[in-house]
């Protein structure tokens, strides 16, 4: 959820700089606070107002144009509140930030953690000082993100590094991936989500480009070779894949999940989503290994159903995606709750 419209961490890499997300004003300057959005989520939540209740998930306590605990949440609180109103309804949560702010609701989510669950994520782009400072001019340097990390961990919380977005030619680089799994691993983190930069043409580029060429000007050249104006912003499949699996290898070694392990989730899931987020999982490892694969294809087209696959098992092979092999996989999730070839992947096996 964007509790908050804008951001004033202004990380240079920030897709939310982008058009597309129709941020007005001055990105990392000018923040929109959605003074009723505790209020609106109050009425969505309760299920006396609802002819059927919202189902039970993972509630996302963290936007893609706004951090919810940028400076702005020590003002207003709507993070804090929402997460009152999430412990009253009886919600799991997720929270990403990459602000040390979280400290305060401490209390709440504690409450919320034995209660349901609550998992708690850091992002990074490294875990270098120097380089967040010009990268992440807004944002507690990553030695402190660190430290409130293992500060959740030590709690009991869940807790998770999204290594994302590592920055072309620049925190990309095996040893500073390697230094920041390695630190995750010393706070015993519970999974690290790592990805590459996206960058869009306009607003998202040229921002990033000004701070390139005044610290990194040497890259600008190479930039230009992975990043072909694909309109979401995507660099070429051969870049990614490269930097996946120098990723997949140091994960491996340092034995670190590469998503959120089903422990954490399973009995929170109903068994659609159940189905979809273990699909995802799979062809995540699978494209990670540099192989090709229709299970994302399948997860989304499960998504759109309305019924449950427990009350359809016997037509799963009529879904958009689903043949043979994928239809087994899905009967065994239903039957079982996990699938052998998942955990087959999730431990670093191979195909």
């Amino acid at each position: 959820m964007n509790l908050y419209r804008g951001c004033s961490h202004n990380c240079v890499y920030c897709d939310g700089r982008a058009e597309g997300y129709y941020v007005e004003g001055e990105f990392g300057k000018d923040v929109a606070v959605k003074i009723n959005a505790v209020e609106i989520l109050a009425r969505e939540l309760d299920p006396d107002r609802k002819r059927s209740p919202f189902k039970q998930s993972f509630i996302m306590a963290g936007g893609g144009v706004g951090d919810s605990y940028q400076p702005a949440e020590e003002k207003y609180q709507l993070s804090r509140k929402t997460l009152e109103l999430l412990y009253k309804y009886n919600f799991a949560v997720h929270v990403l930030t990459k602000s040390t702010l979280i400290m305060r609701d401490m209390d709440i989510l504690k409450d919320i953690n034995k209660q349901r669950k609550a998992v708690i994520s850091f992002s990074f782009s490294s875990v270098d000082n120097r380089i967040s400072s010009i990268f992440e001019p807004g944002v507690p340097p990553p030695d402190e993100r660190l430290k409130t990390l293992a500060l959740f961990k030590k709690q009991g919380f869940t807790c998770g590094m999204f290594l994302l977005p590592v920055i072309p030619f620049v925190t990309d680089t095996k040893g500073l991936i390697e230094q920041a799994v390695k630190c995750g691993a010393e706070i015993g983190v519970d999974f690290i989500i790592f990805g590459g930069m996206t960058l869009k043409q306009g607003r998202q580029q040229e921002y990033f480009f000004n701070t390139l060429k005044s610290h990194y000007p040497e890259q600008l050249s190479g930039y230009r070779s992975i990043y072909p104006g694909d309109k979401w912003g995507q660099a070429t499949t051969a870049y990614y894949s490269r930097i996946n699996r120098t990723f997949s290898r140091i994960a491996d070694r340092y034995k670190i999940p590469k998503r959120m392990p089903l422990s954490v989730f399973k009995d929170i899931l109903s068994e659609n989503d159940l189905v979809i987020v273990l699909l995802e999982h799979i062809d995540y490892f699978l494209k990670l290994q540099g192989g090709s694969s229709p299970l994302g294809y399948a997860a989304y087209s499960i998504s759109k159903l309305k019924e449950p696959l427990l009350e359809i098992k016997e037509k799963l092979l009529q879904i958009k995606g689903v043949g043979r092999s994928t239809e087994a996989i899905i009967l065994e999730i239903l039957e079982t709750g996990s699938s052998a070839y998942y955990r087959k992947l999730a431990a670093g096996g191979g195909q």
